[in-house]
């Protein structure tokens, strides 16, 4: 997701309706930077939170998410200052992720389902929890936001009270965004500049819930967001529940992948090294952006780790940027996970659509100009 900010540029996105939000990657290849190789799904993995934490996302700092045996992981925002985040410990290299979720009421609240690369490439479905009629997607390559043509609205029948699976289908070719199984958008890499802007190195998943419409966040995103969130007298907590996953990762056509290492700095899926037992394929043989021991490593096993946060009391999980340590309980039909430490708003996994493709769109280009005008007069000040 592409970072807040109340700019020249966000009076663009608000003419059409959309804010971007981008979060930042912990190394960065094409950045020049030394960056060990992600590890793999390596194949399927259906995730079902309805039984518990799953070991293969890791909680963001301050995310507390409760378990529900009928609706699975509860995202809950009861105040401004609460983010709950996860993201997956693993990458897919092209493939299928199909989630099934439903979205967070409440004016401001969003709702966001985003894979995203460490050179932050990024394909990702947002909701918005005042809008009981469509769902935003969008996609990113590198990070680059210098023009805002990307964004689209997808029709969706009560996201906010009802399940709806939201599948998204990567290969080298095109994305295509399908809601209970049809397809409502197709982006090929030949719309996408011939390839140039197209999201194509491996990606994490990041799920969770923000308050863009908190008073700390720029008028830009406020208005984007529907407005400010309202908290007591009756309103509130919002919860978004994601009830489970299906991660198939092709591996760019190599079967049991087990890690993705950069060869090189274009940050293209060509350069991408594919480890699986015992052997790599593809990339580059030149120098690496990544360590060299990363660039050769080969995985003994496919599978993860041991440590099973689903089954066990405690447990601990361990991020690229910092241990979180994660405690369970259950009562009733319930569990709760929690990470400790100080709750933050910079883990927000959400990008949102910088621009739009349906029809409908072009009211709420027309709709959205005052506030735009209003935003720019904000973006000059601050500029």
């Amino acid at each position: 997701m592409l970072s807040k900010f109340l700019s020249t540029s966000a009076v663009v996105l608000l003419s059409s309706g959309l804010v971007s939000a981008q979060t930042s990657s912990l190394c960065n290849p094409v950045k020049g930077q030394k960056c060990p190789a992600d590890k793999a799904f390596g194949g399927t993995v259906t995730i079902d939170f309805t039984k518990g934490a799953s070991e293969y996302f890791t909680l963001a700092d301050g995310t507390t998410l409760n378990y529900d045996k009928s609706n699975g992981a509860a995202f809950v925002i009861s105040k401004e200052s609460e983010a709950p985040t996860i993201t997956s410990n693993r990458y897919l290299f092209f493939g299928t992720v199909e989630l099934v979720a439903q979205a967070a009421p409440g004016t401001g609240i969003v709702t966001s389902f985003v894979m995203q690369s460490d050179v932050l490439d990024e394909i990702d479905w947002e909701w918005l929890g005042g809008d009981t009629t469509e769902v935003q997607t969008n996609y990113f390559h590198q990070g680059n936001t210098t023009t805002y043509d990307r964004g689209g609205f997808s029709g969706v029948s009560n996201p906010q009270t009802t399940f709806h699976t939201y599948t998204i289908d990567w290969s080298p070719d095109a994305i295509v965004w399908s809601i209970d199984g049809t397809a409502v958008r197709t982006l090929t890499s030949a719309q996408a500049y011939n390839g140039a802007t197209f999201p194509q190195t491996p990606m994490q998943i990041k799920l969770g819930t923000w308050d863009g419409g908190a008073s700390t966040e720029p008028e830009g995103t406020i208005e984007w967001a529907g407005g400010r969130t309202p908290f007591g007298n009756g309103n509130g907590p919002y919860t978004a529940y994601y009830k489970s996953l299906t991660i198939t990762d092709k591996g760019n056509g190599h079967a049991g992948a087990t890690s993705y290492a950069y060869s090189g700095t274009s940050g293209t899926y060509q350069s991408i090294i594919v480890n699986t037992d015992g052997s790599s394929s593809g990339g580059s043989s030149s120098s690496s952006s990544s360590s060299s021991s990363s660039s050769t490593k080969t995985s003994t096993s496919t599978k993860v780790s041991s440590t099973k946060t689903s089954t066990v009391a405690t447990g601990t999980t361990t991020s690229k940027a910092a241990q979180t340590t994660l405690a369970k309980t259950t009562a009733g039909s319930n569990s709760t996970t929690t990470a400790t430490g100080s709750p933050t708003t910079s883990s927000k996994p959400s990008t949102t659509s910088s621009s739009t493709v349906t029809e409908n769109s072009v009211a709420k280009i027309s709709t959205n100009m005052l506030g735009a005008a209003g935003a720019m007069l904000m973006a000059y000040a601050l500029a």
